[in-house]
């Protein structure tokens, strides 16, 4: 019997991917960094710039701080908006002590930032700038009050609530460091737990110069003509380096 033999088959041609260009690869890159810094914005945590001095001395004008999202739960919000779709559920509740970001009742474009004092349930008096919650004494040790300048609120004097406010149901009551400076509670009343974005965690920046971080451009290139022109030029307190990696509490 004659022996068959068959043909190999011929070798299955291989076809590489073409290479991506670096125009793609960089928008690639740049719409995952992207994804991901939203995802850690809105689930995670987010920063802040501390605008006013209401929250002195725990809070210096220029800080800026890294907040806690998750442990209240955080707002599930339209991205920049302050439109809000939910949340997510809470590790715990805010409690006297914490120091908040929160939208502001009056205006929901705007952020404030303040320290919770009482929560549902409780009540609040101040009696010639002493704090009484529940009927008893408040030794804040981080308020500040030996400022003589005082503001009335709409709804709470600054010199003394004439009567104990009993903070309602899923609500806070919060007073500025800076008791004598701060528009907060006293004047609005209290916060809707709805509108707490986080808690303060930690000090990341703290700029003490002119303007903001767009100014460092500016400090750079006055330093070099000083250089240059040997000139004089102390800059030690723009960068308040003792503040940076300090916990918020």
């Amino acid at each position: 019997m004659a022996e068959t033999r068959t043909r190999p088959a011929a070798a299955a041609a291989v076809t590489w991917p073409k290479p991506k260009s670096q125009l793609r690869e960089l928008i690639e890159a740049l719409t995952v960094a992207l994804l991901l810094a939203l995802f850690i914005r809105t689930f995670f945590v987010q920063a802040f710039k501390i605008p006013s001095g209401s929250m002195l001395p725990t809070l210096q004008i220029g800080d800026h701080i890294l907040v806690n999202k998750f442990l209240y739960g955080a707002r599930i919000e339209i991205p920049l908006t302050q439109r809000s779709l939910g949340r997510l559920p809470a590790l715990r509740k805010p409690k006297p002590g914490d120091i908040i970001v929160f939208i502001y009742p009056k205006n929901t474009e705007q952020d404030f930032i303040k320290r919770v004092v009482a929560v549902e349930g409780q009540t609040v008096e101040v009696r010639n700038r002493h704090l009484f919650i529940n009927g008893q004494p408040w030794d804040d040790p981080h308020a500040n009050v030996t400022n003589p300048g005082t503001r009335e609120g709409d709804n709470f004097p600054a010199e003394g609530i004439p009567r104990p406010y009993t903070v309602p149901a899923d609500h806070v009551f919060v007073m500025g460091d800076n008791r004598n400076n701060s528009y907060d509670s006293r004047f609005w009343g209290p916060v809707p737990l709805s509108a707490i974005k986080g808690q303060a965690m930690i000090i990341y920046f703290s700029w003490n110069g002119p303007g903001d971080l767009l100014a460092i451009p500016v400090k750079a290139m006055t330093r070099l003509v000083a250089a240059v022109t040997h000139l004089g030029w102390d800059d030690e307190h723009w960068v308040r380096w003792d503040r940076l990696g300090r916990l918020v509490y």
